[in-house]
């Protein structure tokens, strides 16, 4: 497919005369790459912020209704953290590969209708199908993507397009037809999301993992590829949010109430990638924080439970236009002070030769000039010309002396 192996093919050392081996492993791309490691420090700063506004939140919807927080409503409020969380990962996963995935929320409520008219056959049989289509789009919208090299926005908001499409075909909101209550293992479900979100971003935390799943990201001219290994990590990204974001619809239709409206779903879209980047996942991809996602989940999960106890009558769409406007605030201090520091260059750790294991590494031998040292090479001599010999003109002529 002609992908482009960005600085690849040229194993010469660079300008700064640092070896190509080591900028390999301390720069996110070898040629166009910041030296250094990424600072996690302020993503665990903002996570702190994230955890004190779930604390406040927490203690808010206690002091006004504690019955939000016990029995049913708990498992229910549980379940719905955990639909808003998958959704979350969906729009996440596809952002950190810098190929947003804006089909994200339409998928889901397609897959959310197509549960709630086949729910009465069966979990398998009205799940799998659901997923196996979301799984199939988001591959048609991948290889889109990597095959093309077009934006991952635009190609994802072009197969949004279709997705509406087919749940325009609906004019009335459809009755859930299955009788699966998610409410009976919601302390299973949000801890095996719970699990995945952290592990995700303990995974992306890794310098190697962080720079695999952002090698899709542009460093100059983003028209360039960024080769196979790069289309590859983008392709599975979008397959699996789309996947993702089809069982949030389905677990959100299950746990929500009896009616599923033939809504665009655009709106969970944005809700969706606003809690990412309230997480701490930058909108440029590749960074991202590592209890972020958790912590954003809950804010929003939290704050869209105590607004009605307030009196509040806000819709997705403020909540998420929102939440994105303030992730876009997060995004520039990330980019800002998450990058490496000028200058920092790792060392590189010390070679050893198998025979010496005390970390002592022998300097490399350097060129040395020829020795013994030789004289200089004496010039060609000329050669003498006996008819200009001194003497012939110089000396006493016989002929002379004769006449004296």
């Amino acid at each position: 497919m002609g992908y482009d192996e960005v600085g690849r093919e040229r194993s010469t050392e660079p300008s700064s005369g640092v070896p190509a081996a080591v900028l390999e492993n301390v720069f996110d791309d070898p040629t166009h790459g910041e030296p250094g490691r990424d600072r996690i420090g302020v993503h665990l700063g903002w996570e702190l912020l994230l955890l004190a506004g779930l604390a406040a939140l927490g203690w808010l919807l206690w002091q006004d209704d504690p019955a939000a927080l016990r029995g049913g409503n708990l498992r229910t409020l549980l379940v719905a953290a955990v639909g808003l969380g998958l959704l979350a990962l969906a729009a996440g996963l596809s952002l950190r590969t810098a190929a947003p995935n804006l089909a994200v929320g339409p998928i889901a409520v397609a897959a959310a209708l197509h549960y709630a008219e086949q729910g009465d056959r069966g979990l398998l049989a009205s799940v799998g199908p659901a997923v196996a289509v979301a799984a199939l789009g988001g591959l048609a919208v991948a290889l889109v993507v990597v095959v093309l090299h077009v934006p991952g926005w635009a190609a994802s908001l072009a197969g949004a397009a279709g997705v509406v499409v087919y749940i325009e075909r609906r004019s009335a909101p459809v009755l859930v037809q299955g009788d699966y209550d998610p409410g009976r293992s919601a302390g299973y479900l949000f801890a095996g999301f719970a699990a995945v979100a952290v592990l995700g971003g303990l995974f992306g935390a890794i310098r190697a993992v962080r720079r695999l799943a952002g090698r899709y990201r542009p460093i100059s001219d983003p028209a360039r590829r960024r080769g196979t290994l790069a289309a590859v990590v983008t392709a599975v990204a979008l397959v699996g949010s789309s996947v993702l974001a089809a069982l949030a619809g389905v677990l959100l239709a299950a746990n929500g109430p009896e009616l599923v409206a033939p809504t665009s779903g655009l709106d969970w879209t944005v809700l969706a990638v606003g809690v990412t980047l309230l997480a701490g996942t930058s909108a440029y991809g590749r960074r991202g924080g590592v209890f972020g996602t958790l912590l954003a989940v809950g804010v929003v999960t939290l704050f869209q439970t105590y607004a009605p106890e307030r009196g509040w009558t806000l819709s997705t769409w403020a909540v998420g236009g929102a939440v994105l406007g303030v992730g876009l605030l997060v995004t520039r201090l990330v980019e800002t002070f998450g990058r490496p520091r000028p200058g920092s260059i790792d060392k590189p750790e010390p070679v050893s030769d198998g025979t010496i294991s005390t970390g002592w590494t022998m300097p490399q031998s350097q060129p040395v000039d020829n020795w013994p040292p030789t004289l200089p090479t004496p010039a060609a001599p000329q050669p003498v010309d006996p008819w200009r010999d001194p003497r012939w003109e110089d000396g006493p002529r016989r002929w002379d002396t004769d006449e004296r």
